[in-house]
């Protein structure tokens, strides 16, 4: 798979050469220096941006294949999302935030499933605040609910804990690392933190755009 985007000065190649492939409930790291295309590769193996050239298949189907409504719709249901600025919508609760997707989803029971996710990450005495009166902490553990509550098959998180305190960064990567487990969800992160790149099973490094080990 390569990305490239031109300009008035020409090409420039983001990605180049990139194959690989994610086992059902394995957890990989991706890493390298900023500037390397990490969170590029991440946003097309969500199907949020295109590659050049290349496929990206999920659950068996060429996402670029499909139409950006289809697209939209396999990603609903098969993919959740953690970003380090959290994004949160402001104008909703925290109860609200993670019923979202569900209620996307059409999910007559997204009040009851999103209230039992809520009480799973800590934060059953938060459903009726707004983010903004949530600690950094707080947000990122209403974002893992809200990503973890369609258990989706396939969860992207882009630098999780770039926002938080190194004390609150472990407690929040403790609890994505026991949610995956828990939902049996495939995860891949990317990360400047060695530590956490550890913790996954398998660590794919990129450079200047391309592959260079995935172990």
């Amino acid at each position: 798979m390569f990305k490239s985007v031109t300009d008035s000065t020409g090409t420039l190649d983001i990605l180049r050469d990139i194959d690989f492939s994610l086992a059902s409930k394995e957890t990989v790291a991706i890493v390298g220096a900023s500037g390397s295309g990490k969170s590029t590769l991440l946003s097309i193996i969500a199907g949020l941006d295109t590659p050049t050239s290349g496929t990206v298949k999920l659950a068996g189907q060429d996402m670029f294949a499909l139409g950006e409504d289809e697209r939209a719709a396999l990603r609903a249901e098969k993919v959740g999302f953690v970003f380090q600025s959290f994004q949160l919508l402001g104008n909703l609760t925290a109860l609200e935030n993670v019923m979202l997707p569900l209620e996307l989803a059409s999910r007559r029971d997204a009040r009851q499933v999103a209230t039992e996710m809520m009480a799973r990450v800590g934060l059953s005495q938060r459903l009726g605040h707004y983010p903004k009166v949530l600690s950094g902490g707080e947000q990122q553990r209403v974002a893992l609910a809200r990503a973890f509550v369609v258990q989706p098959a396939l969860l992207l998180a882009d630098e999780p804990t770039g926002s938080l305190d190194f004390a609150t960064g472990e407690k929040i990567m403790g609890l994505m690392f026991e949610l995956n487990r828990e939902r049996g969800t495939t995860l891949v992160l990317v990360t400047h933190d060695r530590a956490i790149a550890d913790r996954c099973e398998r660590a794919i490094t990129i450079e200047a755009g391309r592959l260079v080990t995935s172990t």
